[in-house]
């Protein structure tokens, strides 16, 4: 999805529409988390001006993470909605830093779509599978649930005499004999 400048112009009476599915399979180099990456359908309209191009984007797509308990791939869907602007004027660009600059003659918002997605990767996603197991242990690891955790700790809690009152325990005892 890149534009020139001169094709642009075409539009300066209205906004030109955005409907259109964008590979960026790129975003797995910059990201290794990142297993797979459907296309992404990207949807909008730009209007352009003089010295810039104020463009509104709206991405939808699928990603597939790890489990961060599993490691399985876990599809997780996004949707971003964005209002972005971009300038080939170095006078533009010198009074706003949001506005993003064009190298050359031609607009390429592919980079801008790659870190609005590696904004939106989650820090943990879980699969259904993970979801459903309680307890896992392998060597030199384990893995519980929280409720898990606090049910063997209250049952340890019972079973567990105060040392403190263990001398008074004994005292019972040897007085029934």
């Amino acid at each position: 999805m890149k534009w020139s400048i001169h094709q642009l112009q075409k539009y300066r009476q209205g906004a030109m529409p955005l409907d259109e599915a964008v590979n960026l399979e790129t975003v797995k180099k910059r990201n290794p988390e990142i297993r797979d990456i459907k296309p992404v359908h990207v949807t909008g309209s730009c209007v352009i001006g003089s010295k810039k191009l104020s463009c509104r984007f709206h991405l939808e797509g699928v990603m597939t993470l790890p489990c961060s308990r599993t490691w399985v791939d876990v599809e997780f869907p996004f949707s971003i909605e964005t209002n972005e602007q971009f300038s080939w004027d170095e006078a533009t660009l010198a009074s706003d830093d949001s506005i993003h600059p064009v190298e050359g003659e031609v607009v390429d918002p592919t980079l801008l779509f790659e870190e609005l997605i590696l904004l939106e990767v989650p820090l943990q996603v879980f699969s259904e599978e993970a979801e459903k197991m309680k307890r896992a242990e392998g060597k030199g690891w384990s893995y519980t649930t929280e409720d898990e955790y606090d049910a063997q700790l209250n049952e340890e809690k019972e079973n567990k005499v105060d040392p403190r009152l263990a001398g008074l325990a004994e005292f019972f005892n040897s007085d029934k004999e």
